[in-house]
């Protein structure tokens, strides 16, 4: 076992090792990142991040299928679709458990959400006596979802319920984390990246374990408030950073 120092400093090097442009091109963060304009990047990033399970090659496929359906300009086509279009959409496969019906759903939820707001950054915002996103979560999904239930709700976690909500804290990061690396945007300004999370997954919690930063069996909320714990103690204002070493150490399997 090392000790904090060491362990800090493995972390960092690791974490140095893969927060770079060449992370990219492998990952389902490309699909924003063919973007320039902040709500294509939001939108290209939230339903890619929503598909986020399984094969990497798979995620980026069907991310392109939705891309394509959308004529490659999220944000025009969430504003000005037709009718005709959720149609067509509705009756297509895209990934998995995540079918046409859902992503028309997404649609409709982003052409509300954007005739209100000009960023999804409103809707995360983080308040002042809270040190995560286990709220802000929350407070996004009912705006989202709203109160009538849809078969699409399954496909945005809840940390009230427990879950590790991975997917929308991999997106998180994308949108806040800033360290002009060139892998996580950085585009929303007014929420502090010291208050990120590490998306927990099968992978980084069984590295997490091995490393004995975590104690925790499942892969759930309290895990993600328990990893908080033991990387903010390593970098407490930029705790996300670590996701990229836990993600290298899964990927290349030298602890396993």
């Amino acid at each position: 076992m090392l000790n904090f120092e060491e362990l800090r400093d493995f972390l960092n090097e690791k974490a140095d090792v893969y927060n770079n442009a060449e992370f990219i091109q492998d990952d389902p963060i490309q699909i924003p990142h063919r973007f320039s304009v902040k709500q294509d990047i939001e939108i290209a990033g939230f339903l890619a991040a929503t598909i986020s399970w399984g094969n990497r090659k798979a995620i980026i496929k069907s991310a392109d299928k939705m891309l394509d359906m959308m004529g490659n300009s999220p944000y025009d086509f969430v504003l000005n679709h037709t009718d005709n279009d959720l149609k067509s959409i509705e009756s297509k496969s895209i990934h998995r458990t995540f079918n046409g019906e859902d992503f028309a759903y997404f649609i409709r939820q982003f052409n509300r959400i954007y005739k209100d707001n000009e960023s999804l950054e409103n809707l995360f915002k983080i308040n002042n006596a809270e040190t995560n996103f286990y709220h802000s979560i929350e407070r996004f999904r009912t705006s989202f979802l709203q109160a009538e239930k849809h078969r699409s709700h399954k496909h945005v976690s809840s940390p009230y319920k427990n879950s590790s909500s991975k997917r929308i804290i991999m997106f998180l990061r994308w949108m806040v984390r800033n360290d002009q690396r060139g892998v996580d945007f950085g585009i929303w300004e007014t929420i502090d990246q010291k208050h990120l999370s590490i998306p927990l997954d099968v992978h980084t919690g069984n590295i997490s374990r091995t490393l004995g930063l975590i104690s925790r069996t499942q892969n759930d909320w309290k895990a993600v408030v328990e990893l908080d714990e033991a990387v903010r103690k390593f970098d407490k204002n930029d705790p996300a950073k670590y996701d990229f070493a836990l993600f290298g150490l899964g990927v290349t399997k030298e602890l396993l």
